[in-house]
């Protein structure tokens, strides 16, 4: 199996959606992710595909469905996230970007977790799972501010 990253972005209580969409808007954080993605495979369900509307560029996609005739051109397919962590093998660091279900099942997987903490109470309908500190260990921390006036924090996790 490959070295595989998680990226997220959570508000508080875990938060990283509501009905298929993100409940903020953080350009910085939108930046990040394009800097540490770019050049990667990134790894994501067909809702997280479907709330994008599109491929990413300059990154191979994976969708992981259950559904066989699920479809989209220019991107790879996979019935499960070990069978897309398979398709990643070449990639020093594959990306898993998401829904919640594939995060609870890629923390096992997982060798590093970055993590963007937005100060901000919301509503949410999928959520992250609690990360095990025995298990992981914080060895990066920056506070930021945004343009629009958001806090946040962006974390660095490595699997101990």
């Amino acid at each position: 199996m490959c070295n595989l990253s998680i990226i997220v972005a959570v508000a508080h209580r875990r938060v990283i959606g509501v009905n298929n969409t993100l409940p903020w808007h953080l350009p910085e954080d939108l930046k990040r992710f394009r800097a540490l993605t770019t050049g990667h495979h990134i790894i994501m369900g067909r809702k997280t595909y479907e709330s994008l509307g599109r491929l990413l560029p300059n990154r191979t996609t994976v969708i992981v469905t259950q559904n066989p005739a699920y479809k989209v051109e220019g991107a790879l397919m996979a019935s499960s996230l070990e069978s897309a962590l398979l398709l990643c093998e070449n990639d020093e660091e594959p990306f898993l970007i998401g829904g919640a279900s594939l995060y609870q099942a890629g923390l096992k997987f997982a060798n590093k977790l970055y993590m963007t903490k937005i100060d901000l109470e919301v509503a949410g309908d999928a959520f992250f799972p609690e990360i095990e500190s025995a298990q992981w260990q914080l060895v990066a921390q920056e506070q930021h501010v945004s343009a629009n006036g958001l806090a946040y924090c962006d974390l660095l996790y490595l699997r101990k």
